[in-house]
């Protein structure tokens, strides 16, 4: 999957200046990324260092999974490939008709720089503005430590399956995840209440 559009080598020193910020507290460090980026029209987060090892631990397992976006009509599913610390999600409908040449509409960043000394990793992210908004992209970002990042066997075991025994993975199991979960529903248009009756 290609990176048209994407910043090439996205280091954590093109973003601050890693060496002064080293000296800070974890809590300044977080408050610190979160100002950086409130002001940016894109993705975000200070991810706990012990939720990130096993992100990290299943994502060498299984680098790759199916996930899904709620849109107006249905939903709209996404492939997500693990790159290095990059997780690159593209559009099924791209891979399907245009194979390795897809390009992907969303990059998560996830930098481990931090990590031994402060517990922390950050992530950001960069979009196809054309194809993602940024609740959408949120959305997906949100799901990877769903699946990624879950304590529920169960969940994590539609990630083992997509990527070891894809015959077993039944793609509407990841849409049921997603409702249970609750994330993506602003993304969904609210139901019109039933018509009363006479």
């Amino acid at each position: 999957m290609s990176k048209r559009g994407f910043s090439k080598n996205k280091t954590l020193d093109s973003i601050l200046n890693v060496e002064m910020v080293k000296q800070k507290k974890p809590e300044e460090i977080k408050q610190i990324w979160r100002q950086y980026f409130s002001a940016e029209d894109t993705v975000y987060a200070v991810i706990p260092g012990k939720t990130f090892d096993l992100m990290w631990k299943r994502a060498q397992n299984c680098p790759s999974f199916l996930f899904a976006l709620p849109r107006k009509e249905g939903y709209e599913f996404f492939v997500g490939q693990w790159s290095g610390t990059e997780l690159h999600f593209t559009s099924l409908i791209n891979i399907q008709s245009q194979g390795e040449a897809a390009t992907s509409q969303l990059i998560l960043y996830h930098y481990p720089e931090f990590q031994e000394d402060k517990g922390i990793v950050l992530m950001t992210a960069e979009m196809d503005s054309s194809f993602l908004n940024v609740p959408e992209a949120q959305c997906l970002a949100s799901q990877v430590q769903l699946f990624y990042a879950t304590d529920r066997q169960e969940t994590y075991g539609l990630v083992e399956a997509f990527n070891h025994q894809p015959d077993q993975f039944k793609y509407m199991s990841v849409i049921t995840e997603l409702e249970q979960s609750r994330l993506g529903q602003e993304l969904k248009p609210e139901q019109d209440p039933p018509m009363p009756t006479a």
